[in-house]
């Protein structure tokens, strides 16, 4: 059944319109009046919907019964990722968020070849957000993971901090594996960096702020396969 994402207030009985996005999917899937869907805002579970009238550009659906499930992971995993490559930073929020990652904040690292400043920031940030939203359609989220504003490590560090285990991936000698050092259920924040990594001065500040450092093994990961591979191992 089609998945949507409506981010307003939902009640049984309740008629509305769905967001232009969304009815643009609806009328890209040609349902009709009568069809069935399922609606979701973030706030926990879903509800039943059926489609009421198809406009030119409009889509009015009914919401039904409300769903108390819940398809989140085990434990809140944030990502502190350093942002890469257009595509590969879509690739990467889009699979965090299958894997259910509880939030992004996009890290501008020293060596992070994409700078974002002022509207295209913004632009970025949105973007990124929505692929977050397409992925949680997809793969039967009811809640939306944040995607946060870009920072560099030092501002993220300034800002309340979350109450979570913090790690660093590292290729430095003596690292523990992740496995190890992540035992538990409780939150984690996972900091990665882009391609080429963080910066040995980059580390150090983390190191220096409570970052346990850790390793996934032998083998040297993409920047965008490492936090991935991190959230599977921590999260399934």
């Amino acid at each position: 059944m089609p998945r949507f994402h409506c981010p307003e207030p939902l009640a049984t009985g309740a008629e509305l319109d769905l967001p232009p996005g969304a009815a643009r999917h609806v009328q890209v899937l040609r349902l009709q009046p009568g069809d069935a869907l399922t609606l979701f805002n973030g706030a926990g579970g879903e509800f039943e919907a059926a489609v009421l009238h198809m406009g030119r550009s409009s889509v009015r659906v009914q919401v039904g019964t409300h769903h108390a499930v819940e398809r989140e992971a085990p434990r809140a995993i944030h990502l502190l990722a350093g942002i890469t490559a257009n595509e590969r930073m879509d690739w990467l929020v889009e699979k965090a968020a299958e894997l259910g990652v509880a939030s992004i904040t996009p890290l501008a690292a020293e060596r992070s070849v994409l700078r974002l400043k002022g509207e295209r920031a913004d632009k970025k940030i949105a973007h990124w957000q929505a692929v977050a939203v397409a992925a949680c359609e997809q793969c039967g989220r009811n809640r939306v993971p944040v995607v946060h504003g870009a920072a560099d490590l030092a501002a993220w560090l300034r800002a309340p901090a979350v109450a979570a285990q913090r790690l660093l991936l590292s290729l430095r000698e003596g690292t523990a594996p992740l496995r190890v050092a992540a035992a538990g259920q409780g939150p984690v924040v996972f900091l990665s960096g882009p391609e080429g990594g963080l910066s040995g001065a980059e580390e150090d500040l983390a190191l220096a702020h409570g970052f346990a450092p850790v390793t996934l093994g032998p083998r040297v990961l993409r920047a965008e396969t490492a936090p991935l591979a991190a959230l599977a191992a921590l999260t399934l």
